[in-house]
């Protein structure tokens, strides 16, 4: 493919949680902007093989719990493939159930997960991006770091860290031309509604009916459509987003970050 004229035409981007859903969506509408895409994901499979291969990308293992391997990651994908100009931070863990029956090495693993990983992957990149002068960097929230959910404690209290990190990052970084904002998808067709959906005793089907009848659109969202918002946010010939959340969701949720 050429991407003489792409927006991310020599640009070096990491997505993590790439292997599925939104992940794999923002992977390849990246490559197809034409940067060479970095797919990470905590365990190197026959699924992160195939799309790095199908993009033109290549796998890039490491928990992003684990600061040691962020850091030992990004240090290879500087080496292998220069300086990261784009990282989305889309890795995520989520169970669900009641508040107070909720484990605590498990509240721990969602938001080890999910906000400290985040910390981990932009204070890795950092240093690459300071060099170039510039970056672009986008972290998935989600509808329910805005709003809370029922039985989603860690999961909703662990986004919302995620939307507060971006306004500050926003403000701390947009003067050395390193751009952070984020996506707060609302309720997206991605493997993860299964979740949803064991916990709710519902067949999957039932539980995508389900949460339509409260979406003002009439549908649950596709990966794609949170791609194209990543997409905007990533192209660095619209620099006047910082410290934003996006909100996708049909209109469930309104301007209230």
């Amino acid at each position: 493919m050429d991407h003489s004229h792409q927006p991310l035409d020599g640009a070096v981007a990491l997505v993590t949680g790439a292997t599925q859903g939104i992940g794999r969506a923002v992977a390849a509408r990246l490559a197809h902007d034409g940067a060479r895409v970095a797919v990470g994901d905590r365990a190197h499979t026959p699924a992160m093989d195939a799309i790095a291969s199908a993009i033109g990308g290549v796998p890039a293992v490491a928990d992003v719990s684990d600061r040691a391997q962020v850091h030992a990651l990004v240090g290879r994908l500087n080496q292998q493939l220069g300086d990261i100009d784009v990282l989305v931070c889309n890795a995520a863990y989520m169970t669900m159930g009641r508040f107070t029956d909720h484990d605590e090495a498990d509240w721990w693993k969602v938001v080890d997960t999910n906000l400290t990983g985040t910390f981990h992957l932009i204070q890795a990149v950092l240093p690459g991006m300071r060099r170039r002068g510039r970056g672009r960097i986008v972290v998935i929230s989600s509808e329910w770091g805005v709003t809370g959910w029922p039985e989603a404690t860690a999961y909703s209290a662990s986004k919302a860290g995620l939307i507060s990190l971006v306004k500050t990052l926003g403000r701390e970084l947009a003067p050395e031309g390193i751009v952070v904002n984020a996506v707060a998808p609302g309720v997206i067709d991605t493997p993860q509604l299964q979740v949803d959906a064991d916990s709710a005793g519902l067949p999957l089907d039932d539980m995508h009916k389900l949460y339509a009848q409260n979406i003002p659109l009439g549908r649950i969202g596709r990966p794609e459509e949170i791609a194209s918002a990543v997409a905007l946010l990533t192209d660095f010939r619209v620099g006047s987003f910082a410290g934003q959340t996006l909100q996708i969701n049909g209109g469930s949720t309104r301007c209230r970050v």
